[in-house]
């Protein structure tokens, strides 16, 4: 199979279950260190599973998010909401149009590299609070990939319409070791076990029947 596809893989579950999902598409791996509380985290596990499967890595510095886009993301520890996704304080965390940008930038690279599908791995249940993860939002992009590209790039969200808890009963079928991915929004030497993405994580290993291993503070 022809390797004609670049990632966006920050390192947690979901990007890192896609990746061995379509390993055998994938020619480059593309991190974005956006100046998150998570990023120092993420990045590291991205790097290493690339590396791991022979595919080439790099990671792009988008400080300037950091600087100009207002988002509990960005703050600092403190600033990151407890609870589920569910609740409304965990609009938040939204970092804007954060997948809009990333996406352009690894379409553009992609289209540099003559290679023509870009993976992206947010799921159905991102979009009750992440506008730039819902079906819409990757069909408008995915189509403007295709016209302002001469190779035609698509945008391919296979997770889009599935949860985080199929994707995981995805990577239990591939073996993958979770404990060498990282979730927590805030950051810290071991996840919190408060925030929506850490109570996200432990439902879905939990709904997944994976043994959950992650080491969460008292």
């Amino acid at each position: 199979m022809k390797k004609n596809s670049v990632i966006i893989v920050s390192g947690g579950m979901d990007s890192i279950t896609l990746l061995y999902d379509h390993k055998d598409e994938i020619a480059l791996g593309i991190s974005f260190d956006y100046g998150s509380n998570h990023n120092a985290r993420e990045i590291p596990f991205a790097k290493m599973h690339c590396e791991r499967l022979g595919i080439k890595h790099i990671t792009i510095n988008l400080d300037f998010m950091h600087q100009y886009f207002k988002s509990s993301l960005l703050d600092g520890a403190d600033a990151i909401p407890e609870g589920h996704y569910a609740d409304d304080n965990m609009k938040s965390t939204v970092v804007p149009f954060r997948n809009g940008i990333m996406l352009s930038i690894a379409i553009g690279i992609a289209e540099s590299n003559d290679l023509d599908q870009v993976f992206i791995a947010n799921h159905g249940g991102d979009h009750t609070i992440y506008p730039d993860c819902r079906p819409e939002f990757i069909n408008a992009i995915d189509s403007a990939a295709n016209a302002g590209t001469y190779n035609n790039v698509k945008v391919i969200a296979p997770y889009t319409k599935i949860t985080k808890s199929d994707i995981a009963r995805i990577g239990k079928k591939l073996g993958i070791d979770y404990t060498e991915t990282w979730s927590c929004y805030k950051g810290g030497e071991k996840h919190c076990s408060k925030c929506g993405t850490c109570v996200e994580r432990k439902e879905a290993l939990f709904e997944a029947g994976i043994e959950d291993y992650t080491i969460y503070e008292e």
